[in-house]
């Protein structure tokens, strides 16, 4: 029984550990896919597009609100709570206009399901491509 006990011990916290790990990864991997299909919007949806995003001249949406949108909606099919992801649209070379480069960067507090040291509390991606319509 000692042993048991003893194994026990250090097996449980193991398998917690991995479990959160686990998701944290999900929650990753779910956060990158979220960022990129904010940029593939992105970059189709320049100045030469009819449904234009962006910060140049006669962009509808000019303040990315479509590409936010977008992310936010892709995440939505994993997550359960959208409150917690920040969603920032930055465009470096200020135009929305081939070949422009956009950047979507996406933050997400991590709500661990048991508090276990190394479990970061704020996972962040970011994705950049260049506008290509």
């Amino acid at each position: 029984m000692v042993e048991a006990a003893l194994t026990l011990l250090v097996v449980m916290p193991m398998v917690f550990w991995l479990f959160e790990i686990c998701m944290l990864t999900y929650t990753y991997s779910v956060l990158g896919d979220a960022a990129r299909q904010g940029v593939r919007y992105a970059i189709v949806h320049g100045t030469d597009s009819s449904i234009c995003s962006g910060p140049s001249q006669g962009c509808g949406d000019s303040s990315a609100g479509n590409v936010i949108s977008v992310v936010q909606n892709s995440a939505a099919y994993s997550f359960h709570d959208l409150s917690k992801m920040t969603v920032q649209v930055s465009y470096p070379d200020s135009s929305s206009s081939p070949p422009s480069r956009v950047n979507v960067t996406v933050q997400y507090t991590y709500v661990p399901y048991i508090k276990l040291p190394g479990i970061a509390d704020k996972v962040s991606m970011s994705a950049e491509g260049r506008i290509i319509y």
